[in-house]
C-alpha cells in the first residue's frame, strides 16, 4: 500500500481548481510511512536469492585490488569450491517448494570442508565474492539459496525451525552474508539451524566483517566465527580478504546534504520516488517487522529524506542498518537533508557491541548518497 505525501512545495504555489494542481497532485511522491506490507512466507524463501545490485556479478567482474594478493586467491579458491558442488541434481532438480517438498536430497560430497567462511573488513568486496560464488554453483536457482543473517533468522521466525530445516535440507548451497556475531540468541538458533543443513549435506558459505578495532588482528573475526558455531568449525575453511573499502576507492568525497526544499523538489520531479520526514520514518520503522523492509521499498526508484539526525536509541539505529542494507541491496539511491550519514550514530554506538553493523550502514547509504546526485543535478 502506497500514498502521497501531503506536503506543501516550497517553490511554487498554484490554485487547488486548475489543472496545474491536479498534475502536480498526481505526480506527488509516495510515503514510506504510509506502507505497511505483508509478506507470505513463500515469498520470503522465493527471494533467497542474490539482491538486484549482485544479479549480474560474477567472478570474472570482481577486480582485485593488485596490492592484496589475498583477494586474486580467494576468487581461485572460491571458484573451485562451486565448481565441486556439482552433482547429478544440480540440473533440472524441479520448482523450489515452500516446505522443500518432492525434490531429491543434497549429496554428501564432495570431500573437504562444506562451507567457506569469508573474513576481511568493510567494502572489500565479500558480498560480491559470495553472490558470485551462488551464480558459479552448477545448480538450477532452486536448489541453492542466499540471503543475509537477518533474512535467516526472519525465515525461522515465519516457518518455524522445523520447517526451516525441510525447505532448506534439500539445496546444494546456502549463502549467508553478514553473519552477525554480536546477538548470541540468533547465532545460537542459526548455528542449531546449520548443523542440521550440513548433516543433511548442505554446503555453506558465509561473511562477515571484521570489528573496527581489531583488523589489524587477522583471524579475530574468523576465531570468534567459528567460536560461535561451536561444532561446525571443521565443516568451514577460512579465506581472509584484505583490503580498503571499494565503495570509496577512488571515488569523490560523498555530496553534503541538500537542504529541505531541494530534497523535496527532486522528489516530486523524480517519478517513483518516495518522500519521508527522517524522524517520522525512524518511529514508523518500529511499526514493521524487519523481514518486510524489502517490501517496503517494492518498486522505489529514490528514497529522499528530510530532516536527518542523529539516531536516539540502540533499537532505532539497528532497524535502520537493515534498512539501509535492502536499500543498497536495491541499489535505490538515498537524497536527504539534516545531517551526513556519517553522524547517525553516536561515539558511544560506534564504539559498542554492533558497531560493525553502524559502520556498514554509514558506508553503504554513503554510497547511496552519491548515487542521488543526479536527482539534483537534473532538477
Amino acid at each position: 500500500m502506497s500514498s502521497s505525501v501531503a506536503r506543501p512545495l516550497p517553490w511554487t504555489t498554484v490554485s487547488s481548481s486548475s489543472p496545474a494542481a491536479e498534475q502536480i497532485a498526481d505526480a506527488a511522491p509516495l510515503s514510506l510511512c504510509a506502507r505497511e506490507p505483508y509478506v507470505p512466507a513463500d515469498r520470503l524463501v522465493a527471494e533467497m536469492v542474490p539482491p538486484p545490485r549482485f544479479d549480474s556479478v560474477r567472478f570474472a567482474t570482481y577486480i582485485p585490488d593488485p596490492n592484496q594478493p589475498s583477494q586474486t586467491e580467494a576468487v581461485g579458491i572460491l571458484d573451485g569450491f562451486a565448481g565441486g558442488l556439482g552433482g547429478a541434481h544440480a540440473v533440472g532438480g524441479g520448482r523450489r517448494g515452500l516446505f522443500g517438498l518432492g525434490r531429491p536430497k543434497a549429496p554428501k560430497t564432495p570431500a573437504g570442508p562444506r562451507g567457506v567462511y569469508l573474513d576481511g573488513g568493510y567494502g572489500v568486496g565479500k558480498t560480491h565474492l559470495l553472490a558470485s560464488l551462488w551464480h558459479a554453483t552448477p545448480a538450477e536457482p532452486a536448489l541453492k539459496a542466499f540471503g543475509t543473517f537477518v533474512e535467516l533468522t526472519n525465515l525461522v521466525g515465519a516457518l518455524g525451525f522445523q520447517q526451516t530445516v525441510q525447505t532448506l535440507s534439500g539445496h546444494r548451497l546456502l549463502c549467508i552474508d553478514e553473519f552477525e556475531l554480536d546477538d548470541p540468541g540468533d547465532t545460537v538458533l542459526v548455528s542449531s539451524l546449520l548443523r542440521k543443513l550440513v548433516d543433511a549435506g548442505v554446503a555453506l558459505a558465509a561473511t562477515s566483517n571484521t570489528l573496527p578495532g581489531k583488523l589489524g588482528e587477522g583471524r579475530f573475526a574468523a576465531v570468534d566465527f567459528l567460536r560461535e558455531i561451536q561444532g561446525l568449525s571443521a565443516h568451514f575453511r577460512t579465506l581472509r580478504i584484505d583490503g580498503e573499502d571499494y565503495r570509496h576507492r577512488g571515488l569523490p568525497e560523498a555530496p553534503a546534504p541538500y537542504s529541505d526544499e531541494e530534497v523535496t523538489k527532486a522528489a516530486y520531479a523524480t517519478s517513483g520516488a518516495s518522500l519521508d520526514d527522517f524522524p517520522h520514518l525512524l518511529e514508523h520503522l518500529a511499526k514493521v517487522h524487519p523481514s518486510r523492509y524489502g517490501a517496503l521499498t517494492d518498486d522505489l526508484r529514490a528514497v529522499c529524506l528530510t530532516d536527518v539526525r542523529p539516531v536516539p536509541d540502540q533499537s532505532t539505529a539497528l532497524r535502520l542498518v537493515v534498512l539501509a542494507d535492502r536499500l543498497y541491496d536495491r541499489e535505490v539511491p538515498v537524497l536527504a537533508s539534516g545531517l551526513p550519514f556519517d553522524r547517525l550514530f553516536s561515539e558511544e554506538m560506534l564504539n559498542g557491541g554492533y558497531r560493525k553493523k553502524y559502520f556498514r550502514a554509514i558506508s553503504r547509504l554513503t554510497a547511496l548518497a552519491r548515487d542521488a546526485k543526479d536527482l539534483v543535478a537534473t532538477h
